[in-house]
């Protein structure tokens, strides 16, 4: 499960403070040296996130800072070579890039999306074992290919297959979006377990960039988020049997790939949310300062604004906690002991965490640009939001909320009322 990412508990989130200086709004207690890295890479990002968003190009600056300072394998376990952060400690590394730049926010989150899922499930393999440690030498970047043409963004079914001779495999699949695949290293790829297996019957296969032909099918012009490069390729992977994780993707996805995903996505739009909230600060702040002795009417607004990112920072700082609690019930032993009850509320939290931040961010920003008023829509200023807005309408389309409260319906009907004072 998630669990074995989470290594310490989660303090109660704090008050923001200034643009990339602040403390991230997960308030964990990272080492000084990897919060420090990550403001270094923020603002090296901040830098260059204007001319990523406006030719749609990676933020290649970002990540070879990233990679000088060896925060792509953050999360990769010390046994491997890697800094073995906790899940908790990501999340703020996450938010902290993304007051630099949203796309490259994104990217990292999702390259430990895919380190999490190798590590919590491939670590019994001694070529999975090898890749954490070859992650850790060389900074590799990892990406994922889980959506496919004929079936859309339902990552749950795939339409091609793998195609096994003795110890190799081969796998071919038209995904309408691979994001940063042209720059990854490495793409996890989902595909039925046979040929004649159900569209459901999936596994997860890490493809190596040497091993692996793109062949680019679509481009990203799109609203925000277009430093994620999140193009279409025609993808034709081979390689050894053993690159094929041995846990089911169905289970995968629940323990792992669904609960880290929504919480480092989470990270990185209340990332964004705080950006903005301090660019809100510093015009109200100008505003007092032209007229002294008066309280600007955009006060209101501002403190709704920060009203708003202090919900986003305690409904992060629940999930990680109730992803905390999970780890200890597995590593304890008694998570298949855990009441079905129990597992269908984790479940149903992380999901109504996805879907009830990536709608409060855009609120947030919403207030901020009523704030900052022209300033604040024109793009160039110092309280331009306009990238913010855009990258945040990414938000709720990266699993379509409905689909996901049409999902988190089903695991509320399943779920019987809790005890009369219990939680």
């Amino acid at each position: 499960m998630i669990a074995p990412l989470l290594q310490e508990s989660v303090a109660p989130g704090g008050a923001t403070g200034e643009a990339l200086d602040s403390a991230p709004l997960v308030a964990v207690e990272l080492d000084s040296g990897w919060r420090a890295a990550a403001r270094s890479v923020a603002q090296i990002a901040a830098q260059y996130a204007d001319s990523v968003d406006r030719d749609a190009r990676f933020p290649t600056e970002a990540f070879d800072a990233l990679r000088r300072e060896r925060l792509l394998s953050a999360m990769v376990p010390a046994s491997y070579g890697g800094a073995g952060l906790s899940l908790a400690d990501i999340a703020a590394i996450c938010e902290i890039l993304a007051q630099g730049c949203a796309s490259t926010a994104m990217v990292y989150a999702m390259h430990q999306i895919q380190v999490a899922c190798i590590e919590e499930h491939g670590s019994g393999s001694p070529w999975q074992c090898n890749l954490l440690r070859q992650l850790v030498e060389h900074q590799w970047l990892l990406a994922s290919a889980t959506s496919e043409e004929t079936i859309g963004g339902n990552m749950r079914t795939s339409a091609c297959a793998v195609e096994l001779d003795a110890e190799r495999f081969r796998i071919e699949k038209l995904a309408p979006t691979i994001s940063y695949g042209a720059h990854a290293d490495g793409i996890l790829v989902t595909a039925r377990r046979t040929a004649e297996s159900a569209a459901a019957d999936q596994v997860l296969i890490v493809a190596l960039r040497e091993d692996t032909l793109l062949e680019k099918r679509g481009g990203w012009d799109s609203m925000g988020m277009r430093g994620t490069c999140s193009e279409g390729f025609r993808l034709v992977a081979t390689g050894l049997a053993e690159q094929i994780l041995p846990t089911p993707f169905a289970e995968i996805a629940d323990q792992t790939m669904l609960p880290v995903s929504h919480t480092l996505w989470a990270s990185v739009w209340t990332g964004i949310a705080t950006d903005a909230v301090n660019r809100a600060k510093a015009f109200f702040r100008a505003q007092a300062r032209a007229k002294p002795g008066s309280v600007p009417p955009a006060g209101l607004r501002l403190a709704e604004a920060v009203g708003l990112l202090q919900m986003m920072q305690a409904r992060l700082s629940v999930a990680l906690d109730a992803a905390r609690v999970a780890h200890l019930s597995k590593h304890g032993g008694c998570q298949a002991d855990a009441p079905l009850s129990a597992l269908l509320g984790f479940a149903s939290d992380m999901n109504t965490l996805k879907t009830s931040i990536s709608s409060t961010a855009l609120l947030v920003v919403q207030e901020v640009l009523m704030i900052c008023g022209m300033a604040g829509y024109k793009n160039g200023t110092e309280y331009s939001v306009g990238r913010h807005l855009r990258d945040l309408h990414s938000a709720p389309l990266m699993i379509n909320n409905d689909r996901i409260a049409q999902n988190t319906a089903s695991l509320l009907l399943a779920q019987r009322p809790a005890a009369p004072g219990r939680a």
